[in-house]
């Protein structure tokens, strides 16, 4: 069984700060990912609000060079998923879909995964017109009329990035206005490709083998209605990664790992770090500060258990 000083489980903003400055202070490092490092960020064209880039970064270029800064300091990868975590005297055995990793301490940054929203025909027209990802499909739809479901922040600007490629947004939500940055709110109004229908609720999507258009109610008359689109973007928020974590650690109402202000979780050598954490801001910097925090913690608590 392969040993660590720590090992990061999650290859996002998060891990992968946290895997370099693990590796920064001499600390033998493993990050943990089971696919591309970078997490949900790796789908966003462009970060806006990361600091050091003023033109904005693609978050497909900040994962790969953040990734490759830990490499160089010193950090190991390895593609595989945690799924349980074990007690080992001072320390902890990380259980992986394929190995065993022994660690002294462990950082989990694991993220969050998106939800789905329940509507009838969501789930079963997925990948046939129904998508969580503008900047991967929606250059599918060049000049088509296209529906986002907005239901959480990210909607906002996710329904921008889909007038960079359809004719028309067609935006669905309960609220009076979309939630989000200001900046991406403004340009939200200001953009003549969005459609706003506030205080909608899209009851089914409908097709048989792709996306033909939404059924939606209407709020405050209750009035439905039918809704042509080629394509339907799902925004529910998302939900921790926590599974592998019950009955280990404390967790908030919703899922949420709860730590102190140096990341630290109530077990000993147990760290937590990015938006799997409760009340973590949920921004690009605010993950990487969480990582970079929650490495040094755990250096720290290493020092006088060293030798």
């Amino acid at each position: 069984m392969d040993a660590f000083d720590i090992v990061v489980i999650g290859g996002g903003l998060a891990g992968l700060t946290a895997g370099m400055i693990a590796a920064r202070n001499g600390r033998s490092t493993l990050v943990l990912e089971p696919a591309m490092p970078g997490g949900h960020l790796m789908n966003v064209p462009k970060i806006e609000d990361f600091p050091g880039f003023p033109e904005g970064v693609a978050g497909f270029d900040l994962g790969p060079m953040l990734q490759e800064q830990a490499a160089m300091c010193g950090a190991d990868f390895r593609m595989e998923d945690a799924t349980a975590l074990e007690a080992d005297g001072d320390g902890w055995i990380v259980v992986t879909s394929g190995d065993r990793y022994q660690a002294r301490a462990v950082i989990v940054a694991a993220g969050t995964t998106l939800k789905a929203l329940g509507i009838p025909g969501e789930e079963r027209l997925y990948g046939k017109g129904v998508s969580h990802c503008a900047s991967c499909d929606g250059p599918l739809y060049r000049g088509k009329t296209v529906g986002v479901i907005a239901e959480d922040e990210w909607a906002a600007q996710e329904a921008l990035t889909l007038t960079e490629y359809v004719g028309e947004v067609v935006v669905f939500h309960h609220s009076d206005a979309v939630s989000g940055q200001e900046v991406f709110r403004q340009r939200f109004a200001d953009e003549a490709k969005i459609v706003d229908r506030p205080g909608t609720a899209v009851e089914e999507i409908l097709g048989e083998d792709g996306v033909t258009a939404v059924r939606v109610r209407d709020a405050g008359s209750g009035a439905e209605s039918t809704v042509e689109l080629e394509a339907v973007f799902t925004y529910g928020g998302v939900q921790p990664n926590t599974a592998f974590l019950s009955g280990l650690v404390d967790l908030d109402e919703a899922g949420h790992v709860i730590a102190d202000r140096w990341m630290q979780t109530g077990k000993r050598g147990l760290f937590v770090a990015g938006t799997i954490r409760s009340d973590a801001p949920g921004l690009a910097l605010t993950s990487a500060a969480d990582g970079a925090v929650a490495a040094l913690a755990a250096h720290r608590y290493l020092e006088p258990r060293s030798g």
